[in-house]
């Protein structure tokens, strides 16, 4: 569900949900009188005064509600305030954009927003734009409050080295990494048991297992809609050129979309649109995307990109007899290349006018503790933590645990630009996968396109 608010929806519930949360914790004053004798004086220490020091810094906290709810970031806000004595008051809605963007262009700006990048307010895009995220590096190196390890050693490797947290490219870090979700092609694992099929590794078993799919009248694959294609997309990138070849691409290098590698990341997606079921795009909207997700339960295609909120959008659905969730990453480009799984992640941030930074460096450090990451966990969100995967079960131990299991993780997107007008960057590359599939476009159309889009972003970066 958070890919599907990330993405394509755009809400439409206007109240919002504040919550003080508070806790204050008992002091009893220091005696300095010189007459008092030393057995009985009552001596401050250090970390008494940092408490009343904090009792007096009340941080506003601003909260995208998803699919997770609002009532863990109550209660991960009555813990940080009873670890820390710091006040916190909560907003969390589910248009998040409507509520704080009136109050910050008013100058009354939330110490701490988690709010990610890619909705379509593009509220956090914004800031960037403008230079308004406070630089929280430092806090990489700070100690997690309640506990003796720093937040660098909590954090799970890669999540603070991509765009997505260091959009400048400056060797700085302006958000952190929050709730994380591997994306991947799922299937019905109980179907290729039944056929005695291999989930194919390579993309020449992925052709070899349509062609197997086709005589019994089911599709290789489908997709929610084409935005679904962004993880997809880049985890191609990876496969086919690595790290240096991804960030090439994502920043617009010039002839980047001529080169071999691209070439095939093309060649790819063309070929998997001729295997993907034709019904698709004409339900590949907010309206419909279900009915796509539906076809992977009733078995009438095996693969389709997403994350792991699908289980729970189609908890409810109605499905084959036997059917269990299957999850692999992207098949390698050929033998002996890795193959790929993007991380999706929400990220957390501090405005640039913020009057508490402070404070809220130390509540997004929280971020990282184990108290927290077990009140997420029970909502459905999960922390990038370091060994955390090991203490799920279920489904969610198969989900994160595919860097575990061989995949690699693919991080970042494509390069914020200043603004260009008429070019919409994430329709040119994934939105006209509906027409390839269609066959209202050709191929060629569409490199065409990308580069000529991407021609003018380079123009156009920071």
């Amino acid at each position: 569900m958070k890919k599907i608010i990330a993405m394509l929806l755009v809400g439409t519930i206007g109240l919002t949900t504040l919550t003080g949360c508070t806790s204050k914790a008992t002091k009893e004053a220091a005696t300095t009188e010189s007459a008092v004798d030393e057995t009985s004086k009552e001596v401050q220490t250090p970390a008494e005064e940092k408490t009343q020091e904090a009792e007096a810094v009340t941080i506003k906290v601003a909260a995208i509600e998803t699919a997770y709810g609002a009532e863990m970031w109550t209660k991960v806000c009555d813990a940080f305030t009873a670890k820390t004595g710091i006040k916190v008051e909560l907003t969390t809605d589910k248009s998040l954009e409507d509520v704080i963007g009136a109050q910050m262009k008013a100058g009354d700006y939330p110490d701490v927003v988690h709010l990610a990048t890619g909705r379509p307010a593009a509220l956090t895009e914004t800031l960037i734009k403008e230079n308004g995220l406070e630089d929280i590096t430092d806090v990489l190196s700070m100690t997690v409050p309640g506990e003796e390890k720093k937040v660098s050693d909590k954090i799970a490797g890669g999540f603070t080295e991509s765009s997505l947290t260091n959009p400048y490219n400056d060797g700085k870090t302006y958000m952190a990494p929050m709730f994380y979700s591997p994306c991947g092609l799922f299937f019905n694992s109980a179907l290729f048991e039944e056929k005695g099929w291999s989930v194919p590794a390579t993309w020449d078993e992925m052709w070899e297992l349509g062609e197997k799919a086709k005589a019994e009248n089911i599709a290789l694959f489908a997709y929610p809609t084409a935005g679904y294609f962004d993880a997809f997309f880049y985890a191609l990138l990876y496969e086919a050129g690595g790290t240096e070849f991804f960030t090439k691409a994502t920043n617009y290098e010039e002839g980047i979309w001529d080169s071999p590698e691209a070439v095939q990341v093309f060649d790819i997606i063309e070929k998997l649109s001729a295997y993907t079921e034709k019904s698709v795009p004409s339900n590949a909207n907010n309206d419909n995307y279900l009915k796509n997700q539906q076809l992977i339960l009733d078995n009438k295609a095996l693969f389709m990109p997403n994350g792991t909120w699908v289980i729970g959008e189609m908890k409810d659905a109605p499905r084959a007899d036997g059917f269990s969730w299957g999850f692999t990453a992207l098949p390698a480009i050929a033998d002996g290349k890795d193959a790929y799984s993007y991380t999706w992640f929400e990220q957390m941030w501090v405005p640039a006018a913020a009057e508490n930074k402070d404070a809220a460096k130390q509540f997004v450090a929280y971020m990282y503790s184990d108290e927290a990451a077990g009140i997420f966990a029970e909502a459905g969100a999960v922390q990038p933590i370091t060994g955390f995967a090991e203490q799920l079960d279920g489904d969610n131990k198969l989900f994160y645990s595919i860097y575990d299991n061989g995949a690699k993780a693919a991080l970042g997107s494509f390069a914020a630009t200043d603004p260009v007008e008429g070019v919409n960057f994430a329709d040119t590359v994934f939105g006209t996968v509906n027409s390839l599939v269609s066959g209202d476009k050709t191929k060629q159309e569409w490199i065409d396109s990308i580069k000529k889009d991407s021609d003018l972003l380079r123009a156009a970066l920071k």
